[in-house]
């Protein structure tokens, strides 16, 4: 049996889980396949493939010519970019992992708020360059934290900025003034959310309905100096209006961990513009959920074999 591991970008995969209990030929994959004929062509000689989350996509083209893969396993509950019809049309089992919370992704959003209002990444470059003081920072307290969704993660960063002292308002389609109440917040229409707010957080599912949800109207609607945050999905927000609205300062700011297209190409604006601070979808990238994720990923490898696979995806 030949096991492929995707995307392990930090060489960890081996430290978290006994993948030689396994007694297979186990292959990490360090760097990320860049398009459908190379994910075809190194894995074509592989029986399981361990996704990490939705890092490398598997729609039903891409697994109809993956003839010799049954199974696949995405880290987490949950993988929007593996047709799992088509797999279990090709009778390919895919099964998914633990995730422990949603702690980790809420606690970088409010890494990048932090670092972004105080302008850490610039005083940082000026210190280590012998400088000293370079700019003047905001603070949170009686500011204003706009949360488009709140669910697990939103609530998580509503309570947050609520201890700094934060107004905290909210809109997702479905949100109801009695289930904002009950987390402190006050749900608003996404028309006043986005005037209103100094900082404008996502946490939102990414689907068909919701993609492109902050587009240019809503750019334009935020304070000239409002921070627009993003740990959620980078196709939730049209990228080119994001550029567009940073280069004419039309918004203060961006804080975003997440992009239409990861890795972020080498030469994409965001990777220059003076007010964007971007981290490598590093949400999720915790001792915790690693422990969980390739623990969990062995685990199903082993039942599988055994010919009683669990925790597979309907």
């Amino acid at each position: 049996m030949r096991i492929a591991v995707l995307d392990d970008y930090q060489h960890v995969a081996r430290k978290y889980a006994d993948w030689g209990s396994l007694k297979a030929h186990v292959q990490m994959f360090h760097a990320a396949l860049p398009d459908a004929d190379a994910v075809v062509s190194q894995l074509a000689d592989f029986d399981v493939v361990v996704a990490m989350r939705e890092r490398t996509p598997f729609p039903a083209d891409v697994l109809r010519r993956l003839e010799r893969l049954r199974l696949l396993v995405t880290t987490g509950p949950v993988n929007a970019s593996i047709d799992i019809a088509a797999a279990h049309a090709q009778g390919i089992t895919v099964c998914r992992t633990g995730y422990p919370d949603a702690s980790a992704t809420a606690e970088l959003t409010w890494a990048l708020i932090l670092a972004a209002v105080r302008n850490l990444p610039a005083e940082t470059r000026h210190v280590r360059a012998g400088g000293w003081q370079l700019g003047v920072g905001t603070m949170l307290e009686g500011r204003t934290l706009g949360l488009l969704g709140l669910g697990r993660l939103g609530s998580r960063v509503a309570k947050v900025g609520q201890a700094f002292g934060m107004e905290t308002l909210a809109w997702s389609p479905h949100l109801t003034a009695e289930k904002a109440a009950e987390h402190g917040v006050t749900a608003v229409s996404k028309q006043e959310l986005f005037a209103r707010a100094d900082v404008v957080s996502v946490h939102l599912v990414l689907s068909e309905r919701s993609r492109g949800l902050v587009g240019a109207a809503e750019l334009a609607a935020m304070k000239p100096t409002a921070l627009l945050v993003n740990t959620s999905r980078g196709p939730l927000v049209d990228e080119d209006a994001l550029v567009r609205a940073l280069r004419e300062g039309s918004i203060g700011g961006a804080a975003l961990d997440v992009f239409d297209v990861e890795p972020l190409p080498v030469d994409h604006a965001l990777r220059t513009l003076d007010n964007v601070l971007v981290t490598p979808h590093i949400g999720y990238v915790t001792e915790g959920n690693y422990n969980v994720f390739y623990r969990h990923a062995v685990e199903n490898i082993a039942a599988f074999v055994a010919g009683e696979p669990i925790r597979v995806m309907k």
